[in-house]
């Protein structure tokens, strides 16, 4: 998209919409598509936010998935409602977890089959018991999820209504009640596999399995819901194929999309409101009769002039690569194309990951840094240019744990450099050839590696202290001061449309949509 796009031209608009991220692109659409006049501000020179597609890498034709890369929660009623040319490819293989035991190279292959996973299980734990315990906890969480999800785009329920809908006291202990080590810890004995359950609990979350404030819960369940399944599926075409579909429609529909723009002011009296933008050129000031604030709540904050929330704190590495081939495996029983086609876990045994979040609450970088990597182009390789493809090459994604944001602030630079040495030493500990070796190179030569921390995705997406969820999660239900939809902020014309809001989080759309519906119910009398 060029920059600069779109001119707001006219001064009064319906609906302003400030930020251009996958959230408010969703909100942008709905609200055009009713008829709305409505202008998107953006500060950079593109829309997206922080689920785009780019070429990273100098003079090669790889388009990968920069910073978000995985969708699930992303309801199929928004790409139907706004017609939507953007599908997803589900991965053959969940997940691999490599292990040394007995002073052997094994794992753990989750996928391909009930009776292969379930022989994969009997071979790492000598019995039946994990798996049957795996079978019966996955089972629990699916029916969780079938009940949950479809919540996500009706205004919010109370805890009581949602907890009558879940009809499972057993689930409601595990998942809303108690820290979801206790669950883990109940039902799996294996610390492998413990491990491989709690992962999903700490995805950007920097917790304890026993934290008493349940972040981890409130992570793990956001995990399991999507979909209505919990499936983590690949964008085909690339994150940048779902951002570039919803700038399509809300354009299509009659939004002005203004790249370039950054709002810097709301002034609003709570029945109409202006938002003044900055632009290479100069200020410019754009009335609405209402502003979806598609950032975060320190930026609305800012914004408005209120006294901002407490700071949030990100706590991951992500890494992108482009291989030349895929490293080969200590573990021989398995293809390397299997194993990276799902979520690879490096280091995050059960033990692993409380020492490793032990060590970085004391502010030490963990000895042994877990991670977890898959492989976009072995389930979809359009985001690899033909003479790519005709190599073999491969691309991996990185994320990493535990990391939060703080370790970094002596120097960023210095500790990426160190915390990527160590995290890539964890996974060379189980393959047969060391990373570096399957390493592609650009056009000046260099390896095709990056590696982003929470300092880096503070400085390039604004995202409050390198958040991926600009805040702690939510609760999917409505507590004291939150409002029929989740999006509510103190202001009536002003409503919070990003990740921050109540059941927002991962890519998603469902802030945007409900803001979109909470506006057009007013609009509607």
């Amino acid at each position: 998209m060029p920059a600069h796009e779109g001119d707001p031209g006219r001064r009064a608009y319906d609906v302003v919409i400030v930020g251009g991220g996958h959230n408010g692109l969703v909100a942008a659409a709905y609200l055009a598509r009713a008829g709305r006049s409505v202008l998107v501000l953006e500060r950079l020179d593109h829309t997206g936010g922080a689920a785009v597609s780019t070429r990273p890498f100098t003079g090669v034709d790889a388009r990968l998935s920069r910073y978000s890369y995985l969708v699930s929660l992303l309801p199929s009623k928004i790409v139907r409602d706004l017609g939507l040319d953007f599908r997803v490819q589900r991965r053959t293989i969940s997940s691999y977890t490599p292990v040394e035991r007995d002073g052997r190279a094994t794992g753990l292959l989750v996928g391909g089959g009930e009776a292969r996973t379930r022989q994969a299980f009997a071979r790492l734990t000598g019995g039946e018991r994990e798996y049957e315990a795996w079978q019966r906890f996955y089972g629990m969480t699916g029916r969780l999820a079938e009940r949950v999800f479809p919540t996500l785009t009706e205004p919010l329920p109370t805890r009581e209504e949602l907890r009558r809908r879940v009809d499972d006291e057993e689930a409601w202990r595990a998942l809303f009640e108690e820290p979801v080590g206790v669950a883990v810890e109940e039902r799996f004995t294996d610390d492998l596999v413990r491990g491989v359950v709690l992962t999903d609990a700490l995805i950007g979350t920097f917790a304890d399995a026993h934290d008493p404030s349940l972040r981890q819960n409130r992570c793990l369940l956001y995990h399991v819901i999507g979909g209505g399944t919990g499936a983590w599926d690949v964008p085909v075409g690339g994150m940048g194929a779902l951002t570039d579909a919803l700038a399509d429609a809300a354009r299509s529909a009659g939004a002005v999309l203004a790249t370039g723009h950054e709002a810097v002011r709301i002034d609003t009296d709570g029945r109409g409101a202006e938002v003044t933008y900055r632009t290479a050129d100069g200020e410019g000031v754009a009335a609405a009769r209402h502003v979806l604030v598609n950032a975060s709540p320190q930026a609305l904050a800012a914004l408005t002039g209120d006294a901002p929330p407490a700071p949030a704190e990100g706590a991951q590495l992500k890494v992108n690569m482009l291989l030349e081939r895929l490293p080969r495996l200590r573990d021989t029983s398995v293809d390397p194309r299997e194993a990276f086609a799902g979520t690879f876990h490096i280091a995050e045994g059960y033990a692993q990951l409380a020492t490793a979040h032990a060590q970085a609450a004391a502010g030490e970088l963990p000895a042994a840094p877990p991670s977890e990597i898959y492989c976009h182009s072995l389930t979809d390789p359009t985001i690899l240019g033909p003479d790519l493809v005709e190599r073999g090459c491969q691309t991996l994604t990185l994320f990493g744990l535990h990391t939060p944001a703080r370790l970094f602030a002596p120097d960023n630079d210095a500790v990426r450099e160190d915390l990527l040495k160590a995290t890539l030493a964890q996974l060379d500990a189980h393959l047969a050839e060391p990373l570096a070796d399957c390493l592609a190179t650009d056009a000046d030569g260099r390896p095709c590696i990056e590696a982003k921390t929470p300092l880096d995705l503070e400085r390039d997406l604004g995202l409050p202290g390198g958040n991926i969820f600009h805040r702690d999660l939510a609760w999917p239900y409505a507590q004291d001061g939150v409002g029929r939809w989740g999006v509510e902020t103190p202001h009536a014309n002003v409503l919070l449309c990003g990740a921050g809001a109540v059941r927002g989080g991962g890519v998603s759309g469902v802030p945007g949509h409900n803001a979109a519906m909470a506006v057009l119910e007013v609009l509607a009398g």
